[in-house]
């Protein structure tokens, strides 16, 4: 089961998702960075969008995933509810795909909060917790 929340952080917030899964904990982790944008409750799921991402390690795939999600809320402006993630190592380097579930971004349905400017390596943590659940973290630039 995955769940997120934000924590306190300074002058920022941070997000945290867990799973049972290391895709769940990314996929709540994603949850969670658009809760910081708007009312993800709010969020309807009529639109996917297919993302793909690689990194060196977990934490580079991690920000590289965020940040495509991103990239795709400035560009197209959709806002995401839910995610479907799958992880594989190939040839030493993690490679990820999803699927990202939302719709068009409406300022009078979804509640706007927070304009989150980039991803942030700044307190970034991805491990693999004592009950075997999995823990992703960070700060994004708000």
């Amino acid at each position: 089961m995955k769940t997120w929340e934000h924590y306190e952080h300074t002058a920022d917030i941070g997000i945290r998702g867990y799973g049972d899964s290391l895709e769940e904990a990314f996929e709540a982790v994603a949850i969670a960075l658009f809760d910081v944008i708007v009312n993800v409750n709010k969020v309807e799921k009529e639109e996917v969008k297919e993302i793909e991402a690689e990194g060196d390690d977990l934490e580079s795939l991690l920000y590289n995933f965020l940040e495509e999600l991103l990239v795709i809320h400035d560009i197209e402006g959709l806002v995401f509810r839910d995610f479907e993630v799958k992880i594989k190592k190939v040839n030493g380097k993690y490679k990820l795909k999803a699927k990202a579930y939302g719709e068009k971004f409406d300022p009078e349905k979804h509640e706007p909060k927070e304009e989150v400017k980039a991803i942030t390596y700044h307190d970034m943590k991805i491990e693999q917790l004592p009950d075997g659940r999995w823990m992703a973290q960070l700060v994004p630039d708000i």
